[in-house]
């Protein structure tokens, strides 16, 4: 009797063990839809009047002396304001596979507006989607320029980002990135000029040089990644049409130009440090200094030259998780077509006879952070050399240095 009992026990408990297995994990979400975003306010404070943008939200460089009738410099004043402009909103999304690669899309914007008379509407930033298979991934729409990149760009506070040291801007693009091993990855992309603009010949429009030209700006990028390091080369190969008609003539004059970018990230549990430089040529569309100068002689079209640019900058900084401190500095310096001859400037750094030679920045930071809100302090300094122009574009002499402080406090929370 007692043997019927314990079986009878064993067979009722393997019954209700069946009755309660887990089951199967739920199948994976066909569509996820995810905002993110920041609500965003900077409180600045200038000592000199500056090339700038948005209310004196981004700071490009100080303005060259203007005397009036007494002598006094009339750039030598300050200004203030606060700002939320910048503050963000995106959507992220995932859906069901296509051609066996996953897919994914952003969209993004901010309230910066696209011009100084539009500041605080909202304007678009990202607008892209993706096809991600094994070792290829395909991204069409408009995103960061390929020498713009997401994992090496200063961490300062001042929402500049390193404009003037580091390119800036997006670019409606197809970019093909292929991974040739666990560490390294091969991507090429092929863009049109969008945001920011490039520079523009007299007689076209906005983005003209860009739209007339029938090829699209070839980019070729080798990156290494690991868990401490970053580092990567590339090299960009651009062709711009400035006019169809010059002089009262039909023009097909293209005014071509190539860069070179490298950069590097190391990155541990305490801090990181980040360094990035670029050289080339009619990186105004970067947010760079120079552009192209326009070449005339009676009866004939415009010809063109690219100006020359280089720049290069440091980060470092802490990973604090409260508190993390930071330092920048960034250079660049504008070198001229090598040309003379020049009959009009369309560049990045002119004022009349006077144009910028190099501009240098320097600024220290400290982040606390707690949870999702971040304040964050920051000390500036920028200066520039200003002197007469050449025929080719470059500085000839009679400088003058010019610097401006700024202070600021910048307060994000993140969702």
């Amino acid at each position: 009797m007692k043997r019927v009992l314990i079986a009878s026990f064993a067979a009722l408990s393997f019954s209700g063990y069946s009755q309660t297995a887990p089951t199967a994990a739920p199948a994976e979400k066909e569509w996820d839809v995810s905002l993110y975003g920041f609500v965003r306010t900077d409180y600045i404070w200038d000592t000199r009047k500056s090339v700038q943008v948005r209310e004196y939200n981004l700071n490009l460089y100080p303005l060259d002396e203007s005397l009036d009738a007494n002598g006094d410099d009339i750039n030598d004043a300050g200004a203030s304001n606060f700002l939320s402009v910048v503050s963000r909103l995106g959507v992220k999304a995932k859906g069901p596979n296509v051609w066996g690669a996953k897919t994914s899309g952003t969209l993004e914007g901010d309230f910066f507006g696209n011009t100084e008379g539009t500041v605080g509407q909202f304007r678009l930033r990202h607008a892209f989607a993706s096809l991600e298979w094994s070792k290829t991934t395909v991204t069409m729409g408009q995103t960061w320029y390929p020498t713009f990149i997401p994992e090496v760009f200063p961490g300062v506070a001042n929402f500049s980002t390193g404009i003037m040291f580091n390119p800036f801007g997006w670019a409606s693009q197809v970019r093909v990135k292929h991974n040739l091993s666990k560490s390294i990855s091969f991507a090429l992309t092929a863009y049109k000029e969008r945001e920011f603009t490039t520079a523009t010949a007299t007689g076209g429009t906005q983005n003209s040089a860009s739209i007339n030209s029938s090829i699209p700006t070839f980019h070729g990028q080798f990156q290494f990644k690991n868990k401490n390091w970053i580092a990567g080369l590339g090299a960009e190969f651009k062709s711009l049409q400035p006019l169809t008609v010059s002089n009262g003539l039909v023009s097909d004059e293209k005014v071509n130009s190539t860069s070179f970018v490298g950069y590097f990230k190391y990155n541990n549990d305490k801090f990181h440090i980040k360094a990035y430089g670029i050289t080339g040529e009619n990186m105004y569309n970067l947010v760079m200094l120079g552009g192209f100068a326009g070449y005339t002689v009676p009866g004939e079209v415009e010809k063109y030259e690219a100006t020359k640019t280089t720049s290069f900058w440091l980060d470092v900084a802490s990973n604090g998780a409260k508190v993390a401190p930071g330092f920048f500095f960034g250079y660049t310096k504008n070198d001229g077509t090598g040309k003379d001859g020049a009959t009009a400037l369309y560049m990045r750094g002119v004022s009349g006879t006077r144009g910028v030679d190099n501009v240098w920045r320097t600024s220290a930071r400290v982040d606390f952070k707690q949870n999702k809100f971040r304040i964050t302090p920051e000390l500036e300094y920028t200066a520039a050399t200003w002197g007469d122009l050449k025929s080719d574009a470059s500085i000839s002499g009679n400088t003058k240095d010019v610097g401006n402080f700024r202070a600021m406090i910048s307060c994000v929370y993140a969702f």
